[in-house]
């Protein structure tokens, strides 16, 4: 998103105050959270006050920092531990014009999301992350592309990856997807999440 307006200005207030919460909780400046993240302090500044709205890659960048989850930063409470996940009970998220829902519970090593995947929506965005990541498509078409190579999935194909492989996620048709997505929680200070603007270290992907 090129704007610091947000998409959703109702929404925003009640995110950025967890998210400057968690960093401080995590003992991070602005300046080491966001370059840890891949950010430039003010882009953080601007998320913390509600004058920009975070991506999905974003909050996953950040959620890794501070050891957290993208629920956390986001202000939702899991409470107890639950094995199961009644998907009745989910309640959507949108972030960067991906919507996303919880299919895991919190406080574990892996963070489980039911991702839609709007058509064109962050398809510049490369990530470069320590840990590993696994996605199923259950609707649409999706491209994925892994450092030189380029993927196209169909509902049922799947991908399980090192996640410092720049890899990089969208939609190939118009209707956009509709993905499991499975990733481990790292705080990773070394490795930021790349987005636009960003030099990407291993070429582009």
């Amino acid at each position: 998103m090129s704007t610091d307006r947000p998409d959703d200005p109702a929404a925003l207030p009640a995110v950025a105050p967890h998210l400057r919460e968690l960093r401080r909780r995590a003992g991070h400046t602005l300046e080491t959270a966001a370059r840890a993240a891949g950010l430039s302090a003010a882009h953080l500044s601007r998320l913390e006050t509600g004058r920009r709205q975070p991506s999905l890659p974003m909050l996953l960048a950040l959620a890794r920092v501070y050891g957290t989850t993208v629920s956390a930063l986001l202000g939702e409470t899991g409470g107890e531990q639950h094995a199961v996940i009644r998907g009745a009970e989910a309640e959507p998220a949108p972030a960067g014009g991906w919507t996303y829902w919880p299919a895991g519970g919190s406080g574990r090593a892996m963070q489980a999301l039911r991702v839609r995947v709007p058509y064109g929506a962050q398809g510049d965005m490369v990530r470069v992350h320590p840990g590993e990541e696994w996605l199923h498509v259950l609707r649409g078409r999706l491209r994925l592309r892994l450092g030189e190579s380029e993927h196209l999935l169909h509902p049922g194909d799947g991908a399980h990856f090192d996640s410092l492989t720049p890899h990089r996620i969208g939609a190939a048709d118009a209707d956009g997807a509709e993905l499991l997505f499975v990733h481990t929680l790292l705080q990773s200070p070394g490795a930021p999440c790349l987005g636009p603007g960003h030099p990407n270290p291993k070429g582009p992907a």
